[in-house]
């Protein structure tokens, strides 16, 4: 018997928690975060004490001249580049007033989360972990969710128990993964923070998964905020976005009159 029902599970779960019940769920849910928490142990990565990632803010801190007269922006302090505790905006990974340390695995991807524009000031710092930490990495399957669950095989051919396994955890990555973005309805994050949750929940110390931005970029939360600690502190501008775009689905074409 498979651990997950289908591979549309993670779909259903998502469908039930943002558009049906939250807190009270119903037996497939709780089947499916039981499921969750069985296979994700074979995703269980541990990061090194003294590992290094970085985390950025929008915006800036200011520093008094020795005139008195002006100031000039600095990075923020320490106190300001960590999450305020019981004030934390909605983010993928966690509830609103539950603060996360998102952190990512390079600079450049650090201040592209927080969706700068040209001429912004940005806050950067390296943080450093405190000791080895258990990390629930989603990131396995990276872009392979469609050839997952496709795979060229005859429309008949059921997957087998692994497929099935592969497939859901490559949904939980394309969730987890999708840019946050300030049109997003909190919502939509329901079911990637129930999931977070139930790692926090199990004893894990943070989850993993691709950043948009950057090919090797990764970004982690981690539950403690005391887990990392930070080394120092850069202001940086934002000179140039590039953007790159990739066509979706098939096209439209208008008939004319």
């Amino acid at each position: 018997m498979a651990r997950f029902k289908s591979a549309a599970c993670y779909a259903q779960f998502s469908r039930e928690v943002r558009l049906q019940r939250r807190y009270v769920r119903t037996a497939d849910a709780d089947d499916f975060l039981r499921a969750v928490a069985l296979t994700c142990r074979s995703r269980i990565k541990e990061c090194p004490a003294g590992k290094i990632f970085w985390r950025a803010q929008l915006g800036n801190g200011w520093e008094t001249q020795e005139d008195g007269d002006r100031s000039a922006p600095i990075c923020y302090q320490p106190s300001r580049m960590k999450p305020l505790p019981n004030s934390a905006n909605e983010g993928r990974a966690n509830p609103k007033g539950i603060p996360y340390l998102y952190l990512s695995t390079t600079a450049k991807a650090a201040m592209s989360e927080v969706r700068p524009w040209v001429g912004s000031l940005i806050s950067v710092a390296r943080f450093a972990t405190l000791r080895p930490l258990k990390i629930v990495d989603c990131s396995v399957l990276h872009g392979q969710y469609y050839k997952l669950l496709l795979g060229g095989r005859p429309i008949d051919q059921k997957l087998h128990d692994e497929q099935i396994d592969d497939v859901v955890w490559a949904a939980i990555d394309r969730a987890f993964s999708e840019p946050v973005t300030k049109n997003d309805d909190s919502a939509d994050y329901a079911p990637t923070q129930t999931i977070a949750e139930l790692f926090c929940h199990e004893g894990y110390d943070g989850i993993a998964y691709k950043s948009a931005f950057g090919e090797d970029a990764y970004t982690m939360a981690l539950f403690n905020l005391e887990s990392a600690e930070q080394l120092d502190g850069q202001l940086y501008t934002a000179r140039q976005l590039d953007f790159m775009f990739e066509q979706e689905g098939n096209p439209y074409f208008v008939r004319r009159k």
